[in-house]
């Protein structure tokens, strides 16, 4: 795929995801693919994006950079939402969140093969316990 065709993939992830469209990630998604260097597949991902959404509805994604090599693409995003449930085992204080994410992609056949994401957990959980 040509870097101008995976920046424009790569945008309507990101607007699928702040819109919650979850039922959308058999376009972006293989359905088995490699999540965190372990095996997993689409309905992982989607559990784990419905289970922020559940925690915290208006969490949003946020792209600042993207780098694009070949079928790999990686991405600094800033994630920032408040919670109104217990999310990664605190329960909500009122407090909005905002955390730099880092995501390594590979992308085959026009979707992601090899998905991979990393935070500061710890500025998180300070962030969740207000």
């Amino acid at each position: 795929m040509p870097e101008s065709n995976l920046r424009d993939f790569y945008e309507r992830y990101i607007e699928a995801l702040n819109a919650h469209e979850f039922d959308r990630m058999h376009e972006f998604i293989h359905d088995s693919i490699t999540l965190q260097s372990e095996p997993g597949t689409r309905d992982d991902v989607i559990a784990q994006l419905r289970g922020i959404a559940d925690a915290v509805p208006d969490f949003h994604w946020e792209t600042q950079e993207i780098a694009i090599n070949g079928d790999r693409l990686a991405a600094r995003l800033i994630n920032t939402g408040t919670p109104v449930k217990e999310w990664l085992g605190v329960a909500p204080s009122g407090a909005s969140i905002e955390i730099v994410e880092y995501a390594i992609y590979t992308v085959r056949d026009g979707r992601f093969l090899h998905m991979s994401a990393m935070h500061d957990a710890e500025a998180l959980q300070r962030q969740l316990a207000g």
